[in-house]
């Protein structure tokens, strides 16, 4: 379930994941105010001359038939600036192409969109839905429950809000209210999106291996009924729970269902390229995401793959990662301290700085992989004692995935 929210059930309820919210893993497609050459990894910010230097040519809004869609729908609500309905369509398409790219531009056309609702006395709870989904992918995690609190209090038949709010909450490993919103979902949402709910929670808490088997069962026995985004959005999910059960097999064949059926999907090639790269498989990453530069969670995932193997371009991915690290602490962008911590550790060996962003990382979201680079960086920078939180979190959830337990067993030697 994790951070991929979307916009409806049941796909976009639990796609930011990643893990939140549209998981933005990336600071992709935001300018770049530093300099962006690979050898100036370690160089100053880069100042332009003048108004007229370009900084960087950003991908087109106008590319494929979606963001041609959203450019159409977008001219409409300009001529019909009040039209709820409308307004509500291109939110929800924008936020589908931020999702779908790692982009996160597209969430400033959705918020567009629907702010003059936002300004209404009693906003209409659709948009404050959506608005819950923004404020999640800047991991406004209160501000979105407080959304949602609003949403429920007015229509408690809003299945949309119990989801999101579930999906928040097991991001903030607050799984006994998480599961008490995957229980209001049994009259009001298909078996397959209940199931997706109440055992990505389980998985959590204590039963991995049976949540893996239960959801298996119920998305075999709906398979054939399920559209292609559907049944991506289950396999990725089947992907996860195998994961978290130690079935790394069965996690790889989920997650290639999923991209066989909605190919490209950000999130889910990031998931099954760090499945392979802890299963010794790094030569499949850099095969997998060689052209997917742009974005910069999955060229995380190729400079580490590529640091594995000795590539000669790891260094060159290193540093262009190092300079858009760089260039999002100039924007005061602390949404991706998860991943710079994975960077600082990794790719730069710098353990201490790797180990404070994972504490304040955890500050403010504590999923499974947040738990992981809080570990190793407590680990290597020997310092044990930092690692108390998220050794108290992992008893008392109870969470059985290989990788936490593993690492547990190594700092408490």
């Amino acid at each position: 379930m994790g951070a991929r929210t979307g916009t409806r059930a049941p796909r976009g309820a639990f796609v930011e994941r990643h893990r939140v919210a549209l998981v933005v893993l990336a600071v992709v497609g935001a300018l770049v105010v530093g300099f962006r050459e690979p050898s100036a990894a370690t160089a100053g910010p880069f100042v332009p001359s003048g108004d007229g230097v370009v900084l960087e040519r950003l991908p087109s809004f106008t590319e494929g038939p979606r963001s041609r869609e959203l450019g159409r729908l977008r001219r409409e609500l300009s001529a019909r600036p009040g039209d709820l309905t409308l307004a509500l369509r291109v939110a929800r398409a924008a936020i589908e192409l931020s999702r779908a790219r790692s982009d996160p531009r597209y969430l400033g056309q959705a918020e567009s969109a629907l702010r003059p609702f936002w300004e209404m006395p009693s906003p209409p709870t659709e948009s404050l839905v959506l608005r819950a989904t923004i404020r999640q992918s800047s991991h406004d995690f209160e501000g979105a429950l407080s959304d949602l609190d609003v949403v429920l209090r007015a229509t408690p038949d809003d299945a949309q809000a119990w989801l999101t709010r579930a999906v928040v909450r097991t991001v903030l490993a607050r799984y006994d209210e998480a599961k008490a919103d995957c229980d209001e979902l049994v009259r009001r949402a298909p078996a397959l999106v209940v199931a997706v709910c109440s055992e990505t929670i389980a998985s959590l808490t204590g039963d991995a291996a049976g949540a893996y088997a239960r959801l298996a069962l119920r998305e075999a026995a709906t398979a054939s009924t399920l559209s292609p985004g559907e049944r991506a959005w289950a396999s990725s999910v089947l992907g996860e729970l195998a994961v978290r059960a130690g079935k790394n097999d069965a996690a790889r064949s989920h997650f290639a269902a999923s991209l066989l059926a909605e190919p490209g999907d950000p999130y889910v090639l990031g998931a099954l390229s760090d499945l392979d790269l802890d299963t010794g498989r790094a030569g499949d990453v850099v095969a997998r995401l060689r052209g997917h530069e742009d974005n910069d969670g999955l060229l995380l995932r190729l400079a580490l793959a590529e640091k594995a193997l000795g590539h000669p371009d790891a260094a060159a991915h290193t540093a262009l990662l190092a300079d858009r690290f760089r260039a999002s602490a100039l924007r005061g962008d602390v949404v991706h301290r998860r991943e710079e911590a994975r960077f600082r550790l990794v790719l730069e060996g710098d353990a201490d700085r790797a180990l404070g962003l994972a504490a304040e990382n955890w500050a403010v979201q504590r999923e499974v992989a947040d738990a992981r680079v809080f570990l190793e960086a407590a680990l290597a920078a020997k310092r044990p004692d930092r690692a108390a939180p998220v050794l108290a979190w992992l008893a008392a959830s109870r969470c059985e995935e290989p990788a936490l337990v593993r690492l547990a067993k190594e700092l408490s030697r």
